[in-house]
């Protein structure tokens, strides 16, 4: 029996994960696996660039895939190479040195772009069918070209743009008030940069807290000397011409007429999935490359998606003749994990004539976490929900507000008969740990939600708590490591938290639990007498 003939384009985190669970199928030549990178280095965590980018990690700490490990088990490895075109009917994948590849499943995992948003001196490019028949040399594999002084935040070379003006203690605009663009902010202004936020929405992080979770964030922001400007949509930049002849960014002008200055502007408004090489071989997308539950393309059964360009929609007449389609990417780092080890398990079962009825793993709401110093933001499920609205449109709904905006605290749960389905935290960090527990195991909230404020208490000891620390309590929900598997890892020498992350992957991934894990490793040194080394 031949090999399966597998070619996977994209080796970000993701790509890298699927590679790692099927090398032992590489190895006993079942598979016969090729990887086209795209970049030229190893496969990286991106969801550490911005820590990169502000100097608070290394190159190192951030490699998640093993090339020579992949090599020596029989895979190829293609650095800095593209996939520029494929071809369904042969079922070849052609590259940008001019090889093609042959594949039986190709698995696309692309990942996404950032958004360049429409502002007058800033090019930006379509990406339809049309665009990329005509230009595709040019907007295939290939981002946006931005001016000088304008960056987005995406791979190494941005975070080396914005290092440097971290270093120069320079100015810092950024366009944006998500996620990842709140927490380059506030790594920036930690490191000495002078930071100003700039978005169009009521508060910071519009599509994760509600009105009093915002503002309580925004204050925040504002305390860390972070200069937040809201309900102002940028308009235009302007340039000037440094003394070597250089044009640059010099501001950013918004609508209501505020012209703002600054040395490097950093474009956070948000990423699409790179879709272009699907869109061009005729494969149905959406906002991501539409793919059924068992993660094969729609268009293609020889084709599959994970990860960040990944839209999984189960496959329906009435769907298939829409042009919108429900649902989008998660764009999260652990659902894309969870995909790719599932993918991965189906390939080596399909390589080696083993019949395998797993479901794909169904997603919930993704747990948003905002990661940096002394803010700590937690949020998920449905939050828009207000104590006063009408009970007779929700009976069985419930919502518990409590805010204390002068130390930065603000919490909001919701529940449906008792069991919590969405929560906002805001600086409570032990009541953010319990209630994301209790979403995880649909568990029922206490009658006096009250009794939940007492973690962030100054009377509350974590050691107390039985449950926090209880053998089977998940710890890291990207990989799904739990306390009991970070104490057999501490009994085995791996004392640190990046001893842990190499041998379980705890905490490789968002980075939202690295402080979870250290609590646990101290609990464990404590007791069995060992100093604890959780730095």
């Amino acid at each position: 029996m031949s090999a399966l003939r597998i070619v996977l384009v994209g080796y970000g985190p993701v790509g890298a994960r699927f590679v790692e669970e099927l090398l032992p199928s590489v190895r006993s030549g079942a598979v016969e696996l090729t990887i086209v990178a795209g970049e030229d280095v190893e496969a990286y965590n991106r969801v550490l660039v911005a820590e990169y980018a502000v100097g608070n990690t290394d190159l190192d700490a951030m490699i998640v895939g093993d090339r020579a490990m992949a090599e020596e088990a029989g895979a190829r490895v293609l650095l800095g190479v593209a996939a520029t075109s494929i071809d369904r009917a042969a079922r070849t994948v052609r590259l940008s040195n001019g090889e093609e590849l042959g594949y039986d499943r190709l698995v696309l995992a692309t990942g996404s772009r950032a958004n360049v948003p429409t502002l007058d001196g800033v090019e930006r490019h379509r990406r339809d069918l049309s665009s990329l028949e005509k230009y595709a040399r040019h907007l295939v594999a290939r981002d946006d070209e931005l001016p000088e002084g304008i960056t987005a935040l995406r791979d190494l070379a941005d975070a080396e743009r914005v290092l440097d003006a971290v270093r120069g203690r320079r100015r810092i605009v950024v366009l944006g008030a998500g996620v990842l663009g709140l927490e380059l902010a506030l790594a920036a202004a930690h490191a000495g940069a002078q930071v100003c936020v700039v978005h169009h929405g009521p508060h910071p992080m519009p599509r994760n807290l509600d009105r009093g979770g915002g503002q309580v964030l925004r204050s925040a922001l504002r305390r860390t000397g972070i200069t937040v400007i809201a309900h102002s949509r940028a308009e235009a930049v302007a340039f000037r011409t440094d003394d070597d002849g250089r044009r640059r960014f010099d501001m950013l002008v918004t609508a209501d007429g505020k012209q703002l200055r600054g040395d490097l502007l950093v474009l956070s408004c948000g990423v699409s999935p790179r879709n272009e090489l699907a869109t061009l071989a005729g494969l149905r997308t959406g906002v991501g490359i539409v793919v059924n539950p068992r993660l094969q393309s729609w268009s293609d059964p020889h084709v599959y998606a994970i990860g960040d360009c990944a839209q999984v929609v189960e496959r329906t007449e009435e769907l298939a003749g829409q042009r919108v389609l429900p649902g989008a990417p998660s764009g999260l780092i652990g659902p894309g994990w969870r995909q790719a080890a599932w993918l991965a398990g189906e390939f080596a079962a399909e390589a080696e004539g083993r019949a395998t009825d797993a479901a794909a793993p169904a997603e919930r709401d993704p747990i948003v976490m905002l990661k940096a110093e002394h803010i700590d933001v937690v949020a998920v499920g449905e939050i828009t929900a207000d104590p006063w609205d009408d009970d007779t449109l929700h009976p069985r709904r419930r919502v518990s507000q409590w805010a204390d905006p002068e130390h930065l605290r603000y919490v909001k749960m919701v529940t449906e008969d008792g069991t919590l389905t969405g929560f906002v935290s805001v600086g409570m960090p032990r009541t953010a740990a319990e209630l994301t527990l209790l979403f995880e195991r649909r568990s029922e909230l206490p009658a006096d939600r009250s009794l939940l404020l007492r973690f962030d208490g100054p009377d509350y000891d974590p050691s107390a708590d039985a449950d926090a620390f209880a053998p089977a309590t998940t710890v890291c929900w990207c990989n799904g490591v739990t306390v009991g598997r970070i104490e057999e890892s501490a009994a085995c020498g791996n004392t640190t938290v990046e001893c842990v992350g190499r041998d379980t992957r705890a905490g490789t991934g968002c980075g939202g639990c690295k402080g979870r894990i250290a609590d646990v490793l101290a609990r464990a040194a404590e007791a069995d007498g060992t100093p604890s080394l959780t730095a």
